[in-house]
C-alpha cells in the first residue's frame, strides 16, 4: 500500500509541477515588466491549492484502482453474462447516473455556469450518461459498428443545435467532456473491458474502448434538449465565479471550505456505494477480502476528491481568472500574448489530469504496446495546445463554435472509415479524458478572465469563454485518428515492401535455377 501511494504521489508531482512552475514564471514576468503580479492572497491560495492537488490526485488515483475499477469490472462482467435484458438496461442506466452524480468535474462546471441550479445541471448530465451507457453496452452486445453509432448521435446533436437558444450550445458540449472525469471514466472503462472480455471474439480489444466516447454525448444531448424546452434565457446573467471565498485569509479560506466539499463529495459517493452494496448482496457475492479493498478504496476516493475540489476551487480558480484578465489587458500588441500563454498552459494541463495517466496505461496494456503512453501523451498535449489557440482566437475574433465543432467532428467521423477500429475507439475516449478538473479549474477561468478583459461583456463570456472544454475534447479525437492513419499507411508500406522483397527473392532463385 505504501509503495502504491508513493508511486502515485510521484506521478502527481510530475503532473502538477510543470503547470505550477509555469504559473510562477508568468507571474514573475508580469512583476518584472512593471505590471501587477498576482496579489499575495491569490498567490498563496494558488501554492496551497497545488499542495492540495498533489495529495488529492494521489488518493483519487489509488482509490480508483482499488474501488471504482473493480466495481465496474465485476458489474460489467455480470451484466454481460446475464440474458435478462431488462435488468441490464435498468442497471446500466442507474450505474451511469450514479457515477455521474458522484463526478466532481460536472459539479465544478455547474458552479461556474450561471442561471441554472447546480443540482439540476448535475441531474441532467447524470440522466444523459445513464441513457447513453445503455446504448453503448447494447452496441457492444449487438456488435453495432462504433463509427455508425457515433455518426447517428452526432447527427442528432447537430440537428438539435439548430433549435437551441444559442447560449446552451457551448455549455452542452462542455458538460459532455467534464462528465467524463476521474470517477466516471475508470468505472465506464472497466465496464467496457469487462463486456469485451466476456463477449470475446476477434473484435474484443476494439470494443473494450469507445464506451467513454459514447457516454460523453449523453450530457450534450440532454443539455441541448433542456435548452430547447427549458425556456431559459441566460443573457445578462451575472455571477460567473465558481466558489466564493470567505475572506478570512488564504489558510482559513481552505479550512472553512473543506466541510462544504466534504458534504458535497459524501452526497455524491453515497448513491453509488449503496447501489453497489445492493448489487453485491443480490448478484455478485464477492469475497470479504475484495469487499474490504473496495471499501478502503472508497475512503481514499472520498478524501482525495474532497482535497482535490478544495484545492482547485479555492486555489486554482482565482489564479486562472487573474492571469487571463491580466495578460489580455496588456497594452497594444502585447495582449496577443494570451494566445501562446494559453497554448503552453494547455500543454502543461494535460499531464496533470487524473484520468490521462489511467487512460494511457489502459491503452498501452490493451494494445500490447502498439500505442505507447508517450505517444498518447504527446498527441493529447498537442491537441490541448491547438484547442487553446482556437479558444483564444474565438475570444479575439468571435469565431463561431458551431462551425469549428461541426468541421472537426465531421472530419473525425470521415477518418473513422479509414483507420483501424481501435484508434477510433481510443480517440473518442481520449477526448473525455483530457477535459477534466484541471481544465475546468484553470483553463476555463483563464478564458473567462481574458474574455472579460477584452470585451467586458457577460454575454461574450457565455458564448466565447464557455466552449473551451468542447475544443479540448475535440482535438485529441482528430489527432489520434491521424496517428492511426499514419500507422495504417506505414503498415501497408511495410507489407508492400515485404511482398516486393519476396517476389525479388523468388525471381533471383528462379534465375539461378535456370542458369
Amino acid at each position: 500500500m505504501r509503495e502504491a501511494l508513493r508511486e502515485k504521489l510521484m506521478e502527481a508531482v510530475k503532473s502538477v509541477m510543470p503547470l505550477t512552475l509555469f504559473v510562477l514564471v508568468v507571474n514573475f514576468i508580469l512583476v518584472a515588466t512593471e505590471n501587477k503580479g498576482m496579489p499575495d492572497d491569490i498567490f498563496l491560495r494558488f501554492l496551497i491549492g497545488a499542495a492540495f492537488l498533489l495529495l488529492g490526485m494521489t488518493l483519487v488515483e489509488v482509490g480508483a484502482e482499488m474501488s471504482m475499477i473493480p466495481m465496474g469490472d465485476s458489474m460489467g462482467s455480470y451484466l454481460t453474462r446475464t440474458k435478462k435484458y431488462l435488468l441490464l438496461v435498468i442497471c446500466c442506466f442507474l450505474i451511469g447516473a450514479f457515477v455521474t452524480m458522484a463526478e466532481p468535474d460536472i459539479a465544478l462546471l455547474a458552479t461556474q455556469f450561471p442561471g441554472i441550479d447546480d443540482l439540476k445541471m448535475i441531474l441532467i448530465a447524470a440522466g444523459g450518461v445513464g441513457l447513453l451507457l445503455v446504448f453503448g453496452v447494447m452496441r457492444v452486445i449487438r456488435r453495432v459498428p462504433l463509427p455508425l453509432t457515433l455518426a447517428v448521435f452526432y447527427t442528432i446533436i447537430f440537428v438539435l443545435s439548430l433549435f437551441e437558444p444559442g447560449n446552451f450550445f457551448a455549455v452542452a458540449f462542455d458538460s459532455g467532456g467534464t462528465a467524463m472525469g476521474p470517477i466516471v471514466v475508470p468505472y465506464i472503462m472497466a465496464i467496457g473491458i469487462g463486456l469485451a472480455s466476456v463477449r470475446g471474439g476477434r473484435s474484443s480489444v476494439d470494443d473494450s474502448f469507445g464506451l467513454v466516447g459514447i457516454c460523453s454525448l449523453g450530457p450534450v444531448i440532454a443539455m441541448l434538449l433542456f435548452g430547447i424546452f427549458g425556456h431559459y434565457d441566460l443573457s445578462g446573467v451575472e455571477g460567473l465565479e465558481a466558489h466564493s471565498l470567505h475572506g478570512h485569509g488564504p489558510f482559513f479560506d481552505f479550512l472553512f471550505a473543506l466541510p462544504e466539499f466534504m458534504i458535497e463529495v459524501a452526497i455524491a459517493l453515497v448513491p453509488i456505494a449503496v447501489f453497489f452494496i445492493i448489487f453485491q448482496a443480490i448478484f455478485l457475492r464477492l469475497k470479504r477480502h475484495s469487499l474490504a479493498k473496495i471499501g478502503i478504496g472508497l475512503i481514499y476516493t472520498f478524501i482525495g476528491h474532497m482535497l482535490f475540489l478544495c484545492g482547485i476551487n479555492v486555489g486554482f480558480l482565482p489564479a486562472g481568472t487573474y492571469l487571463g484578465s491580466t495578460i489580455a489587458a496588456l497594452p497594444g500588441i502585447w495582449s496577443y500574448a494570451v494566445i501562446p500563454a494559453a497554448m503552453l498552459m494547455g500543454v502543461f494541463v494535460v499531464p496533470a489530469e487524473p484520468v490521462v495517466a489511467l487512460l494511457n496505461k489502459r491503452v498501452e496494456a490493451q494494445t500490447v504496446g502498439a500505442v505507447s503512453k508517450r505517444a498518447m501523451t504527446t498527441m493529447l498535449s498537442i491537441g490541448a495546445a491547438v484547442s487553446m489557440c482556437i479558444a483564444m482566437l474565438r475570444i479575439l475574433t468571435g469565431l463561431s463554435l458551431h462551425y469549428v465543432l461541426f468541421a472537426g467532428y465531421a472530419l473525425s467521423l470521415a477518418l473513422s472509415l479509414f483507420v483501424p477500429k481501435i484508434f477510433t475507439a481510443i480517440a473518442f475516449d481520449s477526448g473525455g479524458a483530457v477535459s477534466g478538473a484541471m481544465a475546468l479549474s484553470f483553463l476555463l477561468p483563464f478564458a473567462k478572465g481574458a474574455c472579460m478583459a477584452l470585451t467586458g461583456s457577460v454575454e461574450s463570456v457565455l458564448n466565447d469563454a464557455f466552449g473551451i472544454i468542447a475544443l479540448i475534447t475535440m482535438t485529441p479525437v482528430l489527432l489520434i485518428q491521424i496517428m492511426g492513419l499514419v500507422y495504417t499507411v506505414k503498415l501497408k508500406r511495410s507489407a508492400a515492401f515485404a511482398r516486393s522483397l519476396d517476389e525479388t527473392v523468388t525471381i533471383i532463385e528462379f534465375d539461378r535455377e535456370e542458369a
